[in-house]
Parts: C-alpha cells; sequence; structure tokens
C-alpha cells in the first residue's frame, strides 16, 4: 500500500515541477517545549532561537500548579515576535475512559487562563500527546483502547470548543493509516483522527524525505485525506537520539535536516492541507545546534551618533575620537560641507576607520522631499562618489545618509500625498544613483510615526514600510525616554521590526539628548547620560532577537558630550 503511495507522490511531483506549483502561503514551523521550567529560565534564549530558525508555534507543556503570572510575560513576548503558544499536554493512559477527567484539567485550566490574560498573552490552543500504544492494554484489547480514546477525544473537542477560539490539535504516528477507525469501516484511524481536529501533526519520523522508507511515503494517505476534508497538517520530525538511525536526523544534523525539510515542502506545497514542519524537539535541536555548529562572529551592534557641524571635525578631531572611544561609538553620520577640500575629512575618517569606526556622509533639509531638491541630493551623492574614488581604502565614505523632514513644511498639511509621492521619487533617485557606486550604503532618518501614513499609490503599506523597503538601512527617530510601556520606544518601532525582518533590511533605532521644546518625554535630556543608557540597553536587549536590529543612534555628539551624567 505504501509504495503505491510513494509512486502516486513521484507522479505528482513530477507534473508540479513541469507546470509550476501555486503560490503557497508562508508554512509554519513548531517545536516542542516539554520543560516548563525552560520558559522560565531561557525566556530570552528560546525567544532568540525561534527567531533565528523562524519558529512560528510553540507547544509548550504547562505545568498547571505554576501560577497563571508565570506564563504571561512569556506568552506576551512571544506574541510580540509573532510566536503562537499552544498548550501540550498527553499520557498514553489518556485514551483510556478511566482517565478522561486528567485530559479535561488541561482544558479547563487553560480556559481559566485565558479569561484572566490579557489578548496578548493568551494560549492559542491545546495539542494532545497520546500515544496508548505504548499500553500493555494495546497488547490485550487494541480494539477496546481505540473506541475509549476516540471517545475521550470527542469529549476533548467538545470542551475545548465551547465558549472558545481555541485551536484543537493532536501529534499522531504516521502508522494508524494501517488501523480501521472501528471493526468493519473502511476509514484509517488517522482520518477519523484528522476530521476531529483543527490541526494534526504527524509524526513522520524519518531522515530522509523521498525514497522507500521515506517521509513522503509514509504521510501519503493523510495528506490527501487533509486535503479533502479540508484539515491543516503539519510534518513532524525527530532530532532526539534513539535505536534506530533512520528514525531520527540526531547523527545528519541540523543542517541536513533543514535541507529535507526544504525538499518535504517542494513536494508537499501542492497540497492545500500542508501548513508547515514541526521538529522534536527544541531542547534537542538546541543542543544540536549548538554541537554542531561553530557560530560565525557576529558584528559588533552599531552605536551611533550625528555630527552636524563639519567643522567640528577640524576643530575637536581628537574630542570626539576619544569621546567615541570611551561611549563605544563606531557609527558616525556626518554633515558634509562640500565647499570644504577631500583632504580636511581624509584625515579624520583614516583615525577613525584605525579606531573601528563607521562613517557616513550626511546631508538633509525639509525641502529635500520637494522633486525641485532632487538636484541637491544627486550632488551630494557625486561629491561622495568623486571624495572616495579620489581616498585610499580607510579614508573612504561607508554610505550616505540623509535627513528629510518634511512634515515641518506647512505643504505637510495641504497637499501629504504630492508631497509623499516627490518625496519617494526623490528616494529612489537617490538609491539609483549611489548604486552606482558598489559598497556605497544608503540610509534614511525616519520618523517613527510614519506607519500611520499610507503609501501613496499603495494604500495598504505604511509609508515607514515602503521607505524601509528601499534603503540599506533606515534609522528609526524613536524619540521617546522609556523602552518599555505604551507610547515607548519598542512600540513606537515594533512594527518596523518585523517589516524590516520579513524583507530582510537593517533597523537602527535612534533617540534624542537635545533639549525639547515639544514635551519631556521625547528626549533625554532631564535624566542624562546613564539612565538614557539603562532605556537604551532594554531596547538591545528587546530587539537582539531581531537579526534585522543592527543597534541604536543618539542625536547628537553635542548634546550627548554636554548632558548631565
Amino acid at each position: 500500500m505504501k509504495a503505491k503511495r510513494f509512486t502516486c507522490s513521484i507522479l505528482c511531483l513530477t507534473i508540479g515541477f513541469l507546470f509550476g506549483f501555486s503560490s503557497a502561503e508562508q508554512k509554519s514551523k513548531a517545536t516542542w517545549i516539554w520543560q516548563a521550567d525552560k520558559i522560565g529560565e531561557e525566556k530570552r534564549e528560546i525567544l532568540a532561537f525561534s527567531m533565528q530558525n523562524h519558529i512560528d508555534i510553540l507547544y509548550v507543556r504547562m505545568d498547571m500548579n505554576r501560577p497563571f503570572d508565570y506564563y504571561r510575560s512569556f506568552i506576551r513576548e512571544a506574541s510580540a515576535h509573532g510566536i503562537k503558544v499552544h498548550a501540550v499536554a498527553g499520557h498514553p493512559a489518556w485514551a483510556l475512559k478511566s482517565h478522561q477527567d486528567r485530559m479535561l484539567k488541561i482544558v479547563n485550566w487553560v480556559k481559566q487562563y485565558n479569561r484572566e490574560a490579557q489578548e496578548d498573552e493568551r494560549i492559542q490552543g491545546i495539542q494532545l500527546d497520546i500515544e496508548p500504544y505504548l499500553l500493555p492494554e494495546w497488547q490485550q484489547d487494541q480494539e477496546r483502547v481505540i473506541r475509549e480514546w476516540k471517545a475521550n477525544i470527542q469529549v476533548f473537542v467538545e470542551a475545548a470548543k465551547a465558549d472558545s477560539e481555541l485551536e484543537t490539535s493532536a501529534a499522531i504516528a504516521f502508522w494508524l493509516d494501517e488501523i480501521k477507525a472501528e471493526a468493519g469501516s473502511d476509514m484509517p484511524l488517522s482520518a477519523w483522527m484528522i476530521s476531529r481536529f483543527d490541526t494534526l501533526v504527524l509524526m513522520a519520523y524519518r531522515d530522509k524525505v523521498t525514497g522507500p522508507n521515506g517521509i513522503l511515503e509514509q504521510i501519503d494517505s493523510e495528506m490527501k485525506d487533509g486535503d479533502r476534508m479540508g484539515k491543516n497538517l503539519l510534518v513532524a520530525v525527530n532530532l532526539k537520539k534513539g535505536d534506530e538511525d533512520h528514525t531520527t536526523f540526531a547523527e545528519e544534523g541540523t543542517a541536513e535536516m533543514q535541507k529535507q525539510l526544504d525538499l518535504l515542502s517542494q513536494n508537499l506545497n501542492q497540497h492545500p492541507s500542508f501548513k508547515g514542519a514541526a521538529i522534536h524537539d527544541y531542547r534537542y535541536w538546541k543542543e544540536l545546534s549548538s554541537e554542531q555548529t561553530t557560530p560565525a562572529k557576529k558584528p559588533s551592534p552599531y552605536i551611533g551618533t550625528y555630527i552636524w557641524r563639519a567643522e567640528t571635525l577640524l576643530t575637536e578631531r581628537e574630542e570626539i575620537l576619544a569621546f567615541a572611544q570611551e561611549k563605544g561609538v563606531n557609527l558616525l553620520y556626518i554633515r558634509i560641507d562640500m565647499n570644504l577640500p577631500f583632504q580636511e575629512y581624509q584625515r579624520f575618517n583614516r583615525e577613525a576607520h584605525a579606531a573601528g569606526i563607521e562613517v557616513h556622509a550626511m546631508g538633509g533639509h525639509p525641502i529635500w522631499a520637494l522633486e525641485e531638491s532632487r538636484g541637491k541630493i544627486l550632488k551630494l551623492v557625486q561629491w561622495v562618489k568623486r571624495y572616495n574614488e579620489a581616498a585610499s581604502e580607510e579614508e573612504k565614505w561607508a554610505g550616505i545618509h540623509l535627513d528629510i523632514e518634511p512634515y515641518v513644511m506647512p505643504i505637510w498639511q495641504m497637499d501629504k500625498e504630492g508631497l509623499l509621492r516627490q518625496w519617494m521619487e526623490n528616494i529612489q533617485a537617490f538609491v539609483a544613483e549611489a548604486g552606482k557606486s558598489p559598497g556605497l550604503k544608503t540610509s534614511v532618518d525616519l520618523a517613527a510615526w510614519l506607519d500611520n501614513s499610507p503609501t501613496p499609490g499603495q494604500p495598504e503599506l505604511p509609508f515607514s514600510h515602503w521607505m524601509i523597503s528601499q534603503l540599506d538601512h533606515t534609522t528609526m527617530m524613536a524619540f521617546r525616554d522609556q523602552a518599555e510601556g505604551e507610547g515607548g520606544i519598542l512600540s513606537l518601532v515594533d512594527s518596523e521590526i518585523r517589516y524590516a525582518e520579513s524583507i530582510g533590511k537593517d533597523l537602527i533605532v535612534a533617540v534624542e539628548m537635545k533639549e525639547s521644546r515639544e514635551a519631556n518625554y521625547v528626549t533625554f535630556y532631564e535624566e542624562g547620560k546613564a539612565e538614557m543608557m539603562r532605556q537604551l540597553d532594554l531596547v538591545t536587549r528587546s530587539l537582539g532577537v531581531y537579526s534585522s536590529f543592527k543597534g541604536i543612534a543618539v542625536h547628537a555628539y553635542e548634546y550627548w558630550k554636554n548632558a548631565k551624567d
């Protein structure tokens, strides 16, 4: 029976390669966390690991003896990173009628927890992991065990769905398709299971996708049943060491596992029921990753600042470099006076380069958003290109940074959409011209609240997202004096960092140290340097799970230098 399925799968795959597969939605990647204490001890590590491995579902065993507060912060932060948390519970004996009450305890606990939790702290679903074939009763009276198992599942699903939107799921062995749901029926037990749950996780524990005894061969009938019933299926693989090498990727390693999972997706994307993969489990995955991977040295996060007066490079060269060394500054945005000869910049850039500081030429003005000022932007780009052609490698500008804030002009209120269109065209011209010089990075300052403005011609796309998509990196002006809480730095940049991560663009978060006429909460002028760095440390630790987060910047050198401690 399995051989026939495999032949059919290969035929479907061949047709798919010839005619192309329909585009599929983003697939999920899930893993299990069986030790509840880990989400308290390793919260940061779990979230970072999940982001790095594109995990968007965590099946977490809940210790019902712990208070609800133990889970809230973990689930809230997971939600902020687009990760859904489901409770997982089970025991082989839960298939028996005598243990039905134990099974229902998790349902009642989750419902009570969700009633007391905020929306972003809620558990999204409950997964059962019941493997009754491990019981002695399975050998003694399999028919009775199956009958009671099915009855318990019916009760579980009804209880979970009562006054609730909880997703129900179960993890089952792939070979349940070889067992009938009941005597005299043609329905496989696997098909019955698929019909009862919202999502089914197929434990297809094999270390290869294709070929005899491969994953495709084992799950062919289940995928067809899922398609026919309109259900969701995840395909699970194993990283735990076992007695049978072919049931786990423990020997092959995580790189080979991912290679096989990519192949799995290519083969199964034709199935509407296929929703992604699951890896058993977090502990073994993490251990194997650390054993087999020598991590590349991660670049230090940026600590940047701005120098607005070009002449400062001449009058305070040594002081700037000493300040940068003291504060760990490794990125400078330097406003360019194009009337100064090249050599006035070369010495500073050379010494900054030797100190490990990246220098970007900066220019800008609100009117640079207008079409009539496009020439000013291109003039800056062309000046930087001529300078770099004349400079040695260690004297070159690493990039060009624009500071354009057109919302201070009256036209912003009169014709915002027209102004945004001109600004967009100027940015596109800037990127195109800079792109003629390989290796020259492009970046801009951007107000964090611009995610409230739709992009002209693409009303569903926030303007800040459009801007992020154009540049090598974007520096978000998240001018607030606290990292956390409503209206804090993290909430201001939340949509931007998520979008940057989704398209592989870089983001820097900037704060203000200049005294503000607007409000005290937009600057650290009152709080001083130490409090600013404490809040920026919170920002860095919270956003560090995103590969797109590249660091922080302080506006500006002269205010930071003179700020109170």
